[in-house]
């Protein structure tokens, strides 16, 4: 029996050891040599500084700037210590109502814009801190951000065509604009 016990505390600290201290050395180190970037946040630097996370949307509510995807965090938007969606299901009338608001202050930012709303400016991620919207609702907001920084539409439009990424390897997900890298480049304009 004590020699069962040994063998079992021995196999024990063994793989605690290869699981809890090598393995994971092993796993940041291999990440850190190929992938330095997505390891370590994906950090945006701007002067030296670091200003943003391209994996993390932030809260742009300015009419210069593009809107990304509501966030569903508390008790700030887009609070990565608290990722989650609102679990409202599409028959709750609380989604019903927060979706109606988002469409109006939408409108309300830009009368003129008689295009559908897209359904991603009005409704939160999974995770609420998508930093990422549709090419359709970037587009939907060209009207409203060239008007509010002077620019011409159409370099708006080719600026949000320079940030839309294309389906990963292809085929997966769907193509996607980074608001908060766009709303960096329209900065330096």
């Amino acid at each position: 029996m004590l020699r069962q016990l040994k063998s079992a505390l021995l196999m024990l600290v063994a793989l605690s050891v290869l699981t809890g201290v090598v393995y994971p050395l092993l796993v940041t180190a291999v990440a850190q040599l190929l992938f330095p970037y997505q390891a370590n946040g994906s950090l945006i630097q701007q002067d030296g500084k670091t200003v943003a996370s391209a994996l993390i949307g932030q809260d742009f509510r300015d009419p210069r700037y593009f809107w990304g995807r509501p966030s569903a965090t508390s008790p700030a938007p887009y609070n990565a210590a608290s990722s989650g969606g609102s679990n409202l299901g599409p028959t709750n009338p609380a989604l019903f109502e927060a979706v109606r608001a988002r469409i109006a202050a939408l409108k309300a930012a830009d009368p003129e814009n008689r295009l559908p709303v897209p359904v991603d400016l009005v409704t939160s991620s999974a995770s609420g801190l998508d930093p990422h919207i549709s090419p359709a609702a970037a587009l939907y907001q060209v009207h409203r951000v060239a008007k509010a920084r002077g620019l011409d539409e159409s370099a708006v439009e080719r600026l949000v065509a320079r940030h839309t990424e294309g389906r990963t390897l292809g085929v997966l997900g769907e193509p996607r604009v980074n608001v908060v890298e766009l709303n960096m480049e329209l900065d330096r304009k």
